[in-house]
């Protein structure tokens, strides 16, 4: 490979352009990114490698487990995660880390590699357009998708990127890299970090907003969302606590507030405690403060209907576009969580509330919640109060998508975020396979922290390949606890309910995950029954290195809630089938 001649050649400040695309990212602040390498951005690779005292390059084994990585380091850090990739076939496999950080509202830059510019538009080896693959056209992958032709353009194009992951609702981006641009020479200076601008809630807005909470006698927040801060939760909490207002948390987002507050209702997701259901429909006015409400908080928009709900609706969200895309609230207010958080603090609240009865009915409902009847001989909902109990506080937690993560949901109380930064990394995508990357990356990132992983078996060998990645960069404090029933438990329980007693496709055969996770160098227990797993997890707590701790369920424990032999019997009876029925 041959490096080009410019004009920029001739100046003493002439620089690769590879390399000043590093010295870009190390100006946005960004001191670790993940990736797989490529030959489709070397130039870049020898830039990490010149500013290696200021920046590091996580390798990573798999480019789906390095932009989950990323996208779980836009969580952590509320900066964009940064993810590197070659073309064609390096970026079909990050994609999955791009639509999560799409649909969870979580900032993240993707750099490809691309092809050379000479060779564009003859399907050059593994040549893809990536504004047709990733671009807003596709609804659901990327905000927006740039390609650099010229060099001395390339530090403008990191910082558009940047302020575009930030700015409105916050998400990803792709900044596409021709080889043959790296490969040039450039004077162009870096651009200094971005700070997003903020959106405050109109006055009059606020004015209206405080006329609807005086008229209601049954209100219930619904907090979710992306571009929550330490100090906009604390803010949040303290307007909670000034108009005694119940709170509910959107799927996935139980640590934008505290779990253990004496006005938290619960989360509002996948499993929902039927009573927080029935309060949700119940409530005459829902102030949705950051969330999109999707399906999943809205149980597939059954809690509040589409588009015109029965309760009255406020909807406060960071993107102008998402207001009344799916519902029509009778109050829409544009702002970011930072600044509307703030705002809805200086509301002057009433001495007196006509709903302080309900509020409290509502925390006693969640707290009825936390009580399980007991399973033998290895009960999920011990295993986790156990975790909560032992960990030290501040622990990250972190799950992919599966049945399993149910009790996590359930039965872990999630400080405020203003107390320790994010705890909760987990995909409202619903993307198998997250879980552990994050993990990895949250101990990498901030490795005085303990971090906790809870995985299924199919999910966690989704990207089970990443232990490698921990051990390889040192990570510690980190402890993957996988739940293993031998099958694909969430589409079981469909294949029941919808299909009873005929089972296909969803059976696993798994390895021996102790002897895994000792071949990556890991430490690794077996756990069998409740009273074993107390002492597994203070030998990973007391260990210098990861430590796996392996749960053998059985199959017939579905969800916190029922079993697939109870689903199957309730299944048959809707049916009209016998348990000899047709199978």
């Amino acid at each position: 490979m041959t490096t080009p001649h410019n004009a920029a050649a001739h100046s003493s400040d002439a620089r690769l352009a590879g390399h000043v695309l590093v010295e870009a990212l190390v100006a946005q602040g960004v001191d670790t990114v993940f990736g797989v390498p490529g030959e489709s951005y070397l130039a870049v690779l020898d830039g990490f490698h010149e500013h290696r005292e200021q920046i590091r390059f996580i390798a990573c084994r798999q480019e789906g487990g390095a932009a989950f990585m990323a996208e779980a380091q836009g969580k952590l850090t509320g900066r964009p995660g940064v993810c590197f990739v070659t073309r064609g076939p390096g970026a079909t496999n990050a994609s999955i880390g791009l639509h999560t950080a799409f649909q969870d509202s979580t900032p993240m830059v993707l750099f490809i590699g691309q092809v050379a510019s000479d060779q564009r538009d003859r399907e050059a080896f593994q040549e893809v357009d990536y504004r047709q693959m990733f671009g807003p056209g596709t609804l659901g992958m990327a905000k927006w998708v740039g390609e650099v032709h010229d060099a001395d353009r390339l530090p403008e194009y990191v910082a558009c990127a940047f302020h575009t992951a930030l700015q409105g609702r916050p998400g990803p981006v792709v900044v596409v890299l021709p080889e043959d641009m790296l490969t040039r020479d450039t004077t162009a200076p870096v651009l200094p970090q971005v700070r997003p601008a903020q959106a405050w809630p109109a006055p009059a807005a606020l004015e209206e907003l405080r006329e609807r909470l005086l008229e209601a006698k049954k209100p219930l927040v619904i907090a979710g969302g992306g571009g929550w801060t330490r100090e906009s939760c604390a803010a949040l909490q303290r307007f909670a606590e000034a108009w005694q207002l119940p709170v509910g948390c959107a799927f996935r987002f139980q640590d934008l507030f505290d779990n253990r507050h004496s006005l938290y209702a619960g989360d509002v997701g996948i499993g929902i405690n039927p009573k927080l259901a029935a309060r949700v429909k119940e409530a005459d006015l829902i102030l949705a403060i950051g969330p999109r409400l999707g399906e999943m908080t809205t149980s597939g928009y059954t809690l509040l209907r589409a588009p015109r709900p029965t309760q009255s609706l406020v909807h406060i969200h960071a993107g102008a576009e998402e207001l009344g895309r799916v519902y029509e609230a009778e109050l829409m207010i544009n702002a970011s969580m930072s600044c509307a958080a703030q705002a809805l603090e200086t509301l002057a609240a009433p001495d007196t509330v006509a709903w302080s009865a309900w509020a409290e009915a509502a925390h006693q409902d969640y707290l009825a919640n936390l009580v399980a009847e007991a399973v033998s001989p290895l009960d999920m909902a011990e295993v986790v109060k156990t975790l909560s109990a032992q960990c030290p506080d501040g622990t990250i937690f972190t799950n992919g998508a599966g049945n399993y993560s149910g009790w996590l949901h359930r039965f872990h109380q999630y400080p405020g975020l203003q107390h320790h930064g994010r705890t909760q990394l987990a995909p409202t995508s619903g993307a198998m396979g997250y879980g552990l990357p994050a993990a990895v990356a949250a101990s990498l990132l901030q490795p005085q922290r303990w971090v906790v992983n809870i995985a299924g078996d199919g999910d966690f060998l989704m990207n089970g390949q990443e232990l490698a990645t921990a051990t390889g960069y040192g990570a510690h404090r980190l402890i993957s606890v996988v739940v293993d029933n031998g099958t694909y438990g969430t589409i079981r329980m469909h294949q029941e309910r919808e299909y009873p007693g005929r089972v296909s496709g969803s059976d696993l055969f798994n390895p021996d995950f102790v002897q895994l996770a000792l071949a990556y160098g890991w430490a690794a227990h077996r756990v069998d029954h409740t009273e074993e797993f107390g002492p597994a997890l203070q030998a990973a707590l007391a260990a210098d290195k990861p430590t796996l701790i392996h749960l053998r369920l059985s199959t017939d424990v579905s969800t916190s809630r029922s079993t697939l032999s109870a689903i199957r019997e309730a299944a048959r009876q809707r049916l009209g089938q016998s348990a000899h029925g047709k199978d």
